[in-house]
């Protein structure tokens, strides 16, 4: 039987709060004295007290321990449930139901129920299924893979039919054998391929941020470019980018600038490299600070490596998601790369002061690369020019440069950490107000190509410009939807895809592929799919003239989406 012991040591959650706030409110003991005598904290009193005031505590006592306080259902109750999830209504949908007919059961109940007569859980089911979207907004179709069978006989309108002009230079680079070779992950519904010709078809439009996919979503001609009935969305997009390792992307870069050189795109024996930092605005603290030369300032974001052909200018290394520690070392790293890609060609490697450390030029040295950069100008360096003799005046052959006629200074100097004696060429009267100091290992080229050499340096400082302006390179948006060696990868791909473009087109072979894209890849047409091929007709356009001139009957016109179906492209 209950005595006294029951009020003045209560059990239950319930009561014991309710004792709580009768011993602070009624007795006024103090909160202190109430937390011990209850067992809780002085802060919980003091919430319990708020929590009284406003109203938001019931002191009700609940079902006893041990009862199960379940609602009797009745028989017919029972086939209505039964009837409504055999049509695949779900525990809240079968509520609502009930509630209409006059029966008031909750969910948990209706859940019961199904549990004891044996129904399984609903698999989970989209808003569009549940039919919770806006009424009238049209949703796009899911992506999935499609054989040239499936659209026979069709006829598509595009708005981005320039895509298809790229189509025979990926049939070149064999784009089906790159991806095998490198091993890239796929499914059942979207293989590899088909995710890699998605994110290729995104950069060669332009699109800024891989979050604006859903632009293209109702394109089906994007997606018949890829191989899709539509393109992928962008949350597959983003997974699929992070499912990739390191290894994968550094496969592919091997074996797309491979399948380049074997096409003779590069040249290989002078190669600029530079960093960049690609900037990142979102709270991320693992991301280090880094100098963004376009800003001038030190930046939260992820570093980058290029590496450019100087002859072509076409990007054929990338690296991504450099830590400072191991900037240093890029350029080692690059040299391994190379040496799997082309093991006969030994590049003069061209790079500015900040680059790499003289410790790694001293191990340069020694594997026989030859190199150039700038000595790190210092005080002493500029204080003791006047001091230097011998100065000659050389003409550097170039139809557009300002200053074409330099003096110069050749000398040999040893450097702290480097083994061995450098050459250093000092250059003045070139526009720039303090001296340059150049140093290399190459004691045989001559004066003018060694300062003409690193004077078209910047090439691939406009080759990142180009990148950031029309690839959108520091677009990844904040915070980083696709994984930044991703993009970058996919970047130089598409870089190199406008480029062999520009080369078949007359008068446009030096544009960049902002003005590749505005003249020609920009626009609509119609495809027309017809006995196993795809006919893209472009409408009638000011530089149309051009593309007809184009021997497309001597490239491989096929589609690699689809399984290298036959292409065909109409000017009118």
């Amino acid at each position: 039987m209950k005595n006294e012991t029951y009020f003045l040591h209560p059990v239950h959650d319930w009561q014991r709060r309710y004792e709580a706030l009768r011993a602070s409110f009624v007795e006024r003991w103090p909160v202190r004295i109430v937390a011990e005598r209850f067992n809780y904290s002085p802060d919980y009193i003091r919430l319990l007290r708020h929590l009284f005031r406003q109203g938001k505590l019931d002191f009700s006592e609940p079902v006893p321990e041990g009862k199960l306080a379940r609602r009797r259902v009745s028989f017919l109750i029972r086939q209505k449930i039964r009837s409504w999830r055999e049509q695949n209504l779900s525990a809240g949908e079968i509520t609502e139901c009930l509630s209409e007919d006059g029966h008031e059961i909750s969910v948990r109940t209706v859940e019961r129920v199904l549990r004891e007569e044996g129904f399984p859980k609903l698999p989970r089911r989209t808003r569009l299924k549940i039919g919770m979207t806006v009424q009238g907004a049209e949703v796009p179709d899911t992506s999935k893979r499609i054989s040239i069978s499936q659209v026979n006989g069709q006829s598509i309108s595009t708005s981005h039919a320039g895509l298809f002009l790229f189509a025979p230079f990926l049939a070149q680079f064999e784009i089906d054998k790159i991806v095998r070779s490198a091993g890239l992950p796929g499914s059942k519904v979207i293989p590899a391929k088909n995710y890699v010709l998605s994110f290729l078809a995104l950069k060669l439009m332009g699109t800024e941020r891989f979050a604006h996919v859903g632009d293209h979503s109702f394109d089906a001609g994007v997606g018949l470019f890829a191989g899709l009935n539509v393109i992928p969305k962008c949350t597959a997009l983003s997974t699929y980018s992070y499912s990739l390792d390191e290894i994968h992307l550094q496969r592919l870069q091997q074996a797309f600038v491979r399948q380049g050189r074997k096409l003779g795109l590069y040249d290989g024996k002078i190669i600029n490299l530079d960093f960049h930092t690609v900037p990142h605005y979102g709270d991320e603290s693992e991301l280090e600070k880094h100098w963004a030369g376009a800003r001038g300032k030190t930046m939260k974001g992820a570093l980058t490596l290029f590496a450019q052909d100087a002859q072509s200018k076409l990007m054929l290394y990338t690296a991504a998601d450099i830590q400072r520690s191991e900037a240093d070392d890029q350029v080692l790293e690059f040299l391994s790369f190379w040496k799997k890609v082309c093991r006969a060609v030994k590049p003069t490697l061209v790079f500015d002061s900040k680059f790499t450390g003289y410790a790694q030029l001293s191990q340069l040295n020694r594997q026989g690369i030859l190199f150039l950069t700038l000595r790190r100008r210092g005080k002493n360096l500029v204080a003791n020019l006047d001091k230097m003799s011998l100065w000659k005046r050389i003409h550097i052959p170039h139809p557009k440069r300002k200053f074409p006629n330099p003096l110069v200074h050749e000398s040999m100097i040893p450097l702290r950490h480097y083994e061995g004696l450098l050459r250093q060429v000092v250059v003045r009267d070139n526009g720039h107000e303090k001296p340059t100091f150049m140093i290399t290992n190459d004691f045989q080229m001559p004066l003018e190509m060694v300062v003409g050499h690193y004077a078209r340096r910047w090439r691939i400082e406009n080759g990142i410009a180009e990148a950031v302006k029309f690839f959108h390179l520091n677009s990844l948006s904040s915070p980083i939807l696709i994984k930044v060696h991703f993009d970058v990868l996919m970047t130089m791909m598409a870089d190199t895809l406008y480029c062999m473009l520009a080369r078949k087109l007359r008068g446009f072979e030096e544009c960049d592929a902002a003005k590749i894209y505005r003249h020609f890849v920009r626009g609509s047409g119609r495809i027309s799919v017809e006995d196993g091929m795809v006919n893209v007709v472009y409408p009638r356009r000011a530089h149309n003239p051009i593309l007809r001139s184009v021997d497309w009957d001597k490239l491989p016109c096929r589609l690699a989406g689809l399984h290298g179906a036959k292409l065909g492209l109409s000017f009118q």
